[in-house]
């Protein structure tokens, strides 16, 4: 008998001594008990980490040609804005690439060690389409469908996690839950965001639990024993919180209510299991306050907990802003890398602390790209960037997809060095989608327009 099933069915000889117990008592205090399952993970687990750059991640100052060549055409074009080739850790040369070397900033060192040690890739140029775009000179010739309000942060946002502009109400993440949730004994579990509402969460049947940095986000004083000094005032708002009513909105509101106490004392009991201060998921001193490494602490917390929450899939999704880089480029995007990097550096090695390194990936996206040119002080919005995907299950130390020639005037600028993506989000989320386990079928019902392109040559994981 593995080491899961024993787990749940102390889970369900709980719930069935429990249920005799009534409304008294939520369905999560029986994790209370399980302290040997808290920390164990299903060996069939798996999880995906979204990891959202708000704004728009200048792609350029990201990831960066290094050979002579390539450099001083990257330079000429930057201008004002090129990073200096001594401030750059060079990646191994790659056969991909012709020749061409490229290199990272030196913020990222800790992503380019993972990336030496093959547990991190890149994606080259990806960003949202509607069906291959050949060349700058097709797409300007308008005989090729693009997606809707290009360039519109709101909308390319939205375009990126549900393929469509704003007021989005479906997105990839959600939709893997649709179709997986099904293998969690909790399905409340299913998709969590640590950085608040998100449409890339959202299902037909999945909806997002929100939660910080610390844990499941409870409602005040719902489960006090005294309400302004009295046991009968927090009583009653308990009761008329969570009663039966025959009034349906107050019905709905009831039902709604009383999942979230019993998910936050499923998440609480969970957690004691796993505190932040636990070896395994404890924060550097380095990245104590760095709120990128603080939401990524809670996923690797609750990915460490999740036989003792019921599920074998979960979606997470973590951000960081301030990547609209108009101005202060050199100031402003230097420091949101090194906090990136800190935080995914902290993140594998909890993985691996955990045991679950080879459960767990985590992948990258942002609105958009940047220009090439310089505005003077800054980059301007784009359309294709480059991503990260990390994990012990990714085929690392490589670069896939068509990383673009850094000059103006290629086949892929759309002007100021625009670039036209070359892989789709589709694509990106398909490959995604195949390791977490959606069949290849069911592909064309989350990614609308994953008919149209190539899906076989993105093996990153």
């Amino acid at each position: 008998m593995s080491f899961h099933n024993a787990s749940r069915r102390e889970f369900l000889k709980r719930s069935a001594a429990l249920s005799m117990l009534g409304g008294a008592a939520p369905f999560a205090l029986n994790l209370a008990g399980i302290g040997a399952a808290a920390a164990a993970t299903d060996p069939d687990y798996k999880a995906l980490v979204c990891l959202f750059f708000f704004g728009g991640n200048d792609q350029t100052n990201t990831v960066i040609p290094y050979d002579t060549a390539s450099y001083n055409d990257y330079f000429a074009a930057r201008d004002t804005i090129a990073r200096l080739q001594a401030d750059l850790l060079p990646l191994t040369t790659l056969s991909s690439l012709g020749g061409r070397q490229l290199a990272l900033p030196k913020e990222f060192a800790p992503v380019k060690t993972l990336f030496d040690g093959g547990k991190a890739a890149i994606l080259a140029n990806v960003g949202p389409l509607i069906e291959p775009i050949a060349n700058a000179a097709e797409y300007k010739s308008g005989k090729k469908r693009v997606p809707p309000k290009l360039f519109s942060h709101n909308d390319q946002v939205a375009t990126w996690q549900a393929f469509t502009p704003e007021g989005a109400k479906l997105g990839w993440g959600g939709r893997f839950g649709d179709l997986l949730g099904s293998m969690n004994s909790n399905t409340v579990f299913t998709a969590i965001s640590a950085a608040g509402n998100t449409v890339f969460l959202s299902g037909q049947n999945t909806f997002q639990y929100q939660i910080s940095s610390g844990g499941a986000v409870g409602i005040n004083n719902i489960n006090s024993t005294s309400l302004f000094g009295s046991p009968q005032g927090a009583a009653a708002l308990k009761a008329v919180s969570i009663g039966n009513s025959a009034h349906l909105f107050e019905s709905e509101h009831g039902r709604v209510v009383k999942r979230s106490i019993d998910a936050q004392a499923a998440v609480s009991a969970a957690l004691t299991s796993l505190p932040t201060t636990d070896p395994k998921v404890a924060l550097p001193t380095a990245q104590a306050q760095n709120r990128l490494a603080q939401q990524l602490q809670v996923v690797a917390r609750l990915a460490g907990v999740s036989a003792s929450l019921g599920v074998k899939r979960q979606v997470f999704f973590v951000s960081i802003g301030g990547f609209d880089t108009h101005d202060n480029q050199l100031t402003q995007q230097p420091a949101l890398h090194a906090s990136i990097a800190g935080a995914v550096d902290y993140f594998y090695n909890a993985t691996v602390q955990l045991g679950i390194a080879n459960n767990v990936t985590l992948f990258t996206g942002s609105d958009f790209g940047r220009t090439l040119t310089s505005n003077g002080d800054g980059s301007d919005h784009g359309w294709g960037s480059h991503h990260f995907i990390v994990g012990g299950a990714v085929k690392g130390q490589d670069v896939y997809g068509n990383f673009p020639v850094v000059k103006l005037g290629t086949a892929e600028d759309l002007g100021s060095g625009r670039l036209l993506p070359t892989t789709s989000v589709d694509q990106y989320a398909a490959t995604l989608g195949r390791w977490f386990g959606v069949a290849d079928s069911d592909l064309s019902t989350i990614l609308p327009n994953i008919g149209r392109f190539d899906t076989r040559y993105l093996n990153f994981i």
